[in-house]
């Protein structure tokens, strides 16, 4: 029987035992009628995850005591989606699809050719949703890391996040030399850990937008001749990725041949 699988806002570092908030209680009481004693795992998005069972609710919430640990899964590179806001209620799938592939941090920012821009107490209420997101796709896909969704930034503050140590892709429909499949099979980059993957919105990045990004060291890349959607885009770029060189590929050390 699989355990059901609650996240812990509290780091459970050297913890004994958490109190799993009123979000939890009616979840774990009245849908899924546990009683105390039954078992649970919890973890905390941080990378600490535990099986556990329930030792008492009261009105505050689920009261459980930790048990063993359970061990993390080797995880090969690191990737950031610097993700344009698209319109309507995109961004929520674009964001449940990218922390379920395996990305560590999700940035949202406005291009020029954005439809959408939110500011101020609009965008907060934005990304406090997509963290409850990301925390979501975490429980559901048994991952023990919850994407970090950074506040929306301009086009220029988001390249500043980028670092020179990573693979810095900025994705361009009308870039014609370079495919993904090449940048991946680059051997100078082949030990790269850390991949930084810009992409665009419904419109496309501007070119004054991918020059700033190639002055800022990035590399412009192609999906190749099909157009795909904005939020199609992110899926494949994720997923050709991880298949390459994360939790999909099948090199050294992950167990395959």
């Amino acid at each position: 029987m699989t355990l059901p699988r609650i996240y812990s806002s509290e780091t459970l570092h050297h913890a004994a035992t958490c109190e799993l908030g009123t979000d939890n209680l009616r979840y774990l009481k009245t849908v899924l009628r546990l009683k105390p004693g039954d078992r649970v795992v919890v973890f905390d998005g941080f990378g600490h995850e535990f099986e556990a069972h329930i030792e008492s609710f009261s009105t505050s919430g689920v009261h459980v005591r930790l048990g063993a640990s359970i061990p993390l899964a080797d995880k090969k590179i690191c990737m950031t989606l610097a993700q344009a806001i698209p319109k309507a209620g995109k961004m929520d799938l674009i964001v449940k699809t990218a922390a379920e592939l395996g990305t560590d941090v999700i940035i949202p920012f406005t291009a020029a050719r954005s439809v959408s821009r939110i500011a101020g107490e609009k965008a907060s209420a934005k990304v406090a949703r997509w963290q409850k997101i990301v925390r979501e796709a975490a429980r559901c896909s048994r991952s023990s890391q919850v994407a970090a969704v950074e506040p929306v930034l301009s086009f220029d503050d988001m390249l500043l996040r980028a670092t020179p140590d990573a693979r810095n892709l900025i994705f361009w429909e009308e870039e014609d030399q370079q495919s993904i499949r090449d940048v991946l099979n680059d051997p100078r980059f082949a030990k790269a850990l850390h991949y930084f993957i810009v992409v665009g919105p419904e419109g496309g990045l501007s070119r004054d937008e991918v020059a700033l990004a190639r002055e800022a060291g990035f590399i412009s890349v192609s999906l190749g001749k099909q157009i795909l959607k904005v939020e199609t885009a992110a899926a494949a770029i994720l997923s050709i990725i991880q298949y390459e060189k994360g939790i999909f590929s099948q090199a050294a050390g992950s167990g395959g041949k």
